[in-house]
């Protein structure tokens, strides 16, 4: 089994409605003083999204990939078998070989798993970006604000011959 020493992100199967049980388990392995240097963090995306019910709107959490965990880790048979083994989990997206198959960093981003500095995106007011997801996916705008300290950035996008300006993460813009 070929071992790495750099810790990157892996696409972790889980059972159907597994996704929050995995999570805590796998916090669990990183607080463990066996794990805390090989198994570094656990996400699972999620959106809010909204349902009637009995002619009400209620806001719903639901995970944004179901039935997949992503998990940052530094890839040995230890910790890939202390992640396999976890309550609820099928196996690693994986190679014919039954090998990881690591994130590409274009993957990390798109999935937001990491932080983005505005530093890494180079963008400054007035520059030109493209949207990478959402309703607006493949738009093409202007940056009109930049706000650190929440990810946001304010862009004005035409829509019918009329600017509207929307509010985007760091993640879903890419300087032109």
């Amino acid at each position: 089994m070929l071992e790495m020493d750099v810790p990157q992100w892996y696409i972790l199967n889980i059972q159907h409605g597994y996704e929050s049980i995995v999570e805590q388990e796998i916090r669990e392995l990183i607080n463990s003083d066996l794990y805390k240097d090989l198994v570094l963090d656990v996400s699972v995306p999620r959106e809010i999204t909204y349902v009637e019910r009995n002619g009400k709107k209620k806001t719903v959490e639901k995970p944004k990939y179901p039935n997949y965990v992503f998990v940052k880790m530094i890839y040995t048979k230890q910790s890939w078998w202390a992640v396999k083994s976890t309550r609820g989990t099928r196996g690693f997206c994986a190679d014919a070989k039954n090998i990881p198959i690591p994130m590409s960093a274009d993957e990390v981003k798109k999935a937001q798993l990491e932080e983005v500095k505005i530093e890494d995106l180079k963008i400054k007011v007035g520059d030109n970006v493209s949207i990478l997801s959402g309703p607006f996916k493949d738009w093409e705008g202007e940056v009109i604000d930049i706000r650190p300290d929440d990810q946001k950035i304010k862009v004005n996008i035409v829509i019918y011959g009329r600017e509207t300006s929307m509010d985007l993460d760091f993640a879903q813009v890419e300087k032109i």
